[in-house]
């Protein structure tokens, strides 16, 4: 496996534990309430991840697609993983942002948001799993606020919003007394 797809990999995994324990951390009979006014529920927040997963999984996968029938080589030295800018921008939880209505929870319980969450995220490692070895540093794809990113950097890219989103149900957690 080439190594920039074997940290993105790491890095998923890392991001997804996290997520995991935060979830742990709330009581089972509060996951499926929302912690206040227009505040979404660990569900929710489970089932956005999903929904930005899948969304980006399709994208990637055309990109990739699109660009195998273009001759798409081999992946050559250390491609540029998701900038320290991006990183901290999605980092910052003090500045609240409002996600597309199509990205938003339609009301999937907490069970059922886990097993989608999971699906999306095991459907995304399976289309750069399936491209190792291309030059998937030149599939881009650009992100409306953070710019062109490549394939490796959307992986990053995923694994920073659940990092952002994990901070979230950690503060849902410290609400309901039971910290991380």
């Amino acid at each position: 496996m080439h190594s920039s797809l074997a940290e993105v990999f790491a890095r998923l995994d890392r991001s997804r534990d996290g997520l995991r324990a935060a979830v742990e951390c709330v009581p089972a009979h509060l996951r499926d309430q929302p912690p206040g006014a227009d505040r979404w529920s660990v569900a929710g927040i489970l089932e956005h991840l999903s929904l930005v997963d899948e969304r980006f999984t399709a994208i990637v996968a055309n990109k990739i697609g699109d660009a195998r029938a273009a001759g798409l080589g081999r992946e050559e030295g250390g491609p540029s993983l998701l900038p320290p800018t991006v990183e901290a921008m999605l980092a910052d939880r003090t500045e609240r942002r409002l996600a597309p209505e199509a990205l938003h929870p339609r009301g999937l319980e907490c069970g059922a948001a886990w097993e989608r969450i999971e699906a999306a995220r095991a459907a995304f490692r399976l289309v750069l799993g399936a491209a190792d070895g291309l030059a998937l540093s030149g599939v881009i794809h650009d992100h409306p606020r953070f710019g062109a990113l490549n394939a490796y950097q959307w992986g990053e890219f995923l694994a920073a919003h659940e990092s952002r989103h994990t901070e979230q149900i950690r503060e849902i957690a410290a609400q309901a007394g039971t910290p991380p």
